[in-house]
C-alpha cells in the first residue's frame, strides 16, 4: 500500500513495518513461494501501490485470477484481522483503473503487431531458423523494403517468400543467393506459428505500447492486464508476443538514470512458466532487457513457485525479494530451500532456511533495498491485504471494461490494408492475364495464317480446275472439216515435195 506521508510502498509488517523505497523498484522484484501461499496476494499489493503513485502497471495473468483489480474487494474475516493486527488506518476497498488486453480479442482489446515491426533478427531467432536461413529471411526483408512492399502480416511474408524464391536469379547478383530449401524451411516454420495463432497476432493496428502509459482522472495509474489463460496454451505465440513487447519497451524509452520512482512496472505471473522450454531467443532477451532497462525506469518483477526456476543471470539482477513459503518433500525441493535461505542477508533472530518451511499463508520472508541500493536484513511479515477483490470477475464485467476503455474503438477491428500480399497477387493477376492476351494473340494470328494458307490452296484449286475444264470443252472436228484437213495435208504435202525439188533437183520416191 502506497503511503504518501513517507513516499515509500508499505508491503508487509512484522516485528516492524516493511517499505519498499520507489526509487530502488527499477532493481526488480521476485515474489515466490509455492502454490497456496499468497504469492497473486502479494502481487496485486504491490501492483496496487504502484498505481496509487501513478506509476502504470503491465501484468501478464496466467491464471486469469488478476482481474478482480477491476472491482472493489469486500471484507472477510481474513482481511479484517489483517487490518487490525497491523493497524492499517484508512483503510478502504475500492476498484482501480483497469484495461483489459487479449491477442484473441476475447477477453481484452486485441493485441497485434506487424511482421515488419517485429523484424527478422527477432522472428527469425524466434522461428530457430539456422544462420542460412535467417540470411534468406533478411534478403526477403530487404527486398521488401527496397521496393516499397509492407509486411504487415503472414500471409505478406509467405507472399513474399514465394516471389523472392520465383525469382532467385534476378536477386542473386544484388542480395544474395536464395534457395528452395530455406525458403521451404521457413515456410513451414511460419505454418507452425499460423497454427497457433500467428494470423491473428500479426496484423493491424498494431498496439502502440505508449497507450498503456495513462493515468485515471484522480492522478491514479492504470493496470495493463494481459489474458493469458489461453495464449500460454500456445507457447510459441506467448515467447513471440513477449519477445516483440520488451523490444519495443526497450527501445521506446530513453535513458533516464536513477529516478525517484519507476515509469512503468512489469509483472510477469508464474513466470517459472515462461523460462520453462522456452526459446533461448527469449531467455536472451529477457536477460538483456533485465540487465539494461533498469536505467529507462522500468521495474521488472517475476512471480514465481521457486526462485531456481529463474535464470540465474537473471536472478542475479534482482533486488527486491519477497519468499512465500516453500515445501521441502524431495531431496532437489530441498536444495532448493537452502538456496532460497542464502540468497538473504542474515536475520540473527531466526534460522531462515527453517522458517522458509514454517511460514504461513501470506506470510512472507521480505528483503528490499535501502536507499543506498543495500539488500536489507530479511524480515518475517505478514503481507498486507490487496484494496481490490481478490477473486476473478465473470466475463460480462470484463467486457463492460473494455467497452468502456477510450482505446474500444482503436482496437477493436483489424484492418488489412493494401500490402506486399494484395501487391503481389494483383502483379501475378496481371502477368497472367498478360500472358493469357499474348497466347491468344498469336493463336489468332496462327489462326490467320492457316486461313489464308487455305483460301491459297482454295484459289489455287479453282484455278487448277478452270483451266481443266477449258482444255477438256475443245469440240471434235466434223466430216467437211476433216475432209478438208486431208485436202489441206495433202497440197502442204505436194508443195513440200515441190520445194525439195526445188532444192535438190530431183524428188526421192
Amino acid at each position: 500500500m502506497y503511503t504518501p506521508d513517507n513516499g515509500k510502498i508499505w508491503l508487509a509488517t512484522g516485528s516492524e513495518r516493511v517499505y519498499l523505497d520507489p526509487a530502488m523498484a527499477n532493481r526488480h522484484g521476485l515474489i515466490a513461494g509455492a502454490t497456496g501461499t499468497g504469492k497473486t496476494v502479494t502481487l496485486k499489493v504491490v501492483a496496487e501501490s504502484f498505481s496509487e503513485m501513478g506509476v502504470p502497471v503491465f501484468i501478464a495473468d496466467i491464471k486469469g485470477d488478476v482481474s478482480g483489480m477491476c472491482v472493489p474487494g469486500c471484507e472477510n474475516k481474513h482481511i479484517r484481522r489483517s487490518i487490525d493486527t497491523m493497524g492499517i488506518e484508512n483503510f478502504d476497498y475500492t476498484s482501480f483503473p483497469v484495461r483489459f488486453f487479449d491477442v484473441y480479442g476475447r477477453l481484452g482489446h486485441p493485441v497485434r503487431t506487424t511482421i515488419s515491426e517485429m523484424g527478422p533478427d527477432l522472428l527469425g531467432r524466434l522461428l530457430n531458423l539456422t544462420d542460412v536461413q535467417n540470411g534468406v529471411l533478411r534478403i526477403v526483408f530487404r527486398i521488401a523494403d527496397d521496393q516499397g512492399l509492407l509486411l504487415l502480416d503472414l500471409k505478406d511474408l509467405r507472399s513474399m517468400l514465394q516471389y523472392v524464391a520465383d525469382n532467385a536469379g534476378e536477386y542473386k547478383i544484388k542480395y544474395g543467393n536464395v534457395t528452395p530449401q530455406s525458403v521451404g524451411a521457413i515456410q513451414r516454420a511460419l505454418l507452425t506459428l499460423e497454427d497457433e495463432g500467428g494470423d491473428i497476432f500479426f496484423g493491424e493496428p498494431a498496439l502502440d505500447i505508449s497507450d498503456w502509459f495513462d493515468w485515471a482522472q484522480d492522478g491514479r495509474a492504470v493496470m495493463n492486464i494481459l489474458e493469458c489463460c489461453e495464449l500460454f496454451q500456445h507457447p510459441l505465440l506467448y515467447s513471440t508476443f513477449l519477445l516483440w513487447m520488451l523490444t519495443e519497451l526497450y527501445e521506446l524509452l530513453p535513458e533516464a538514470g536513477d529516478l525517484d520512482k519507476p515509469k512503468i512496472a512489469f509483472f510477469f505471473d508464474e513466470a517459472h512458466l515462461l523460462f520453462k522450454d522456452a526459446p533461448r531467443a527469449l531467455i536472451e532477451k529477457v536477460e538483456q532487457v533485465v540487465r539494461l532497462i533498469r536505467s529507462k525506469g522500468v521495474s521488472v518483477w517475476f512471480i514465481t513457485q521457486n526462485p531456481m526456476d529463474i535464470p540465474e543471470s537473471v536472478l542475479a539482477q534482482i533486488g527486491n525479494r519477497i519468499q512465500h513459503a516453500l515445501r521441502a518433500y524431495t531431496p532437489n525441493e530441498q536444495k532448493a530451500i537452502r538456496a532460497a535461505a542464502r540468497s538473504f542477508r542474515v536475520n540473527a533472530a531466526f534460522d531462515t532456511e527453517a522458517v522458509l518451511q514454517e511460514l504461513a499463508t501470506g506470510e512472507a520472508l521480505v528483503s528490499v533495498l535501502d536507499e543506498k541500493g543495500v539488500p536489507g536484513v530479511v524480515q518475517r511479515a505478514n503481507i498486507l491485504p490487496p484494496k481490490s477483490s481478490m477473486s476473478a470477475v465473470e466475463p460480462a464485467v470484463i467486457g463492460t471494461v473494455i467497452a468502456n476503455s477510450p482505446l474500444c474503438a482503436k482496437y477493436a477491428n483489424a484492418v488489412d490494408r493494401e500490402s506486399a500480399f494484395e501487391i503481389l497477387t494483383a502483379a501475378a493477376e496481371e502477368a497472367q492475364k498478360q500472358a493469357q492476351a499474348e497466347a491468344e494473340a498469336r493463336e489468332r494470328e496462327k489462326q490467320r495464317a492457316a486461313e489464308e494458307k487455305q483460301k491459297a490452296a482454295e484459289k489455287k484449286a479453282k484455278e487448277q480446275a478452270k483451266a481443266k475444264k477449258k482444255t477438256g470443252s475443245s469440240r471434235r472436228a466434223s466430216p467437211v472439216e476433216k475432209a478438208a484437213a486431208s485436202a489441206m495435208s495433202s497440197i502442204g504435202r505436194e508443195v513440200g515435195r515441190q520445194l525439195v525439188r526445188g532444192f535438190f533437183g530431183t524428188l526421192k520416191k
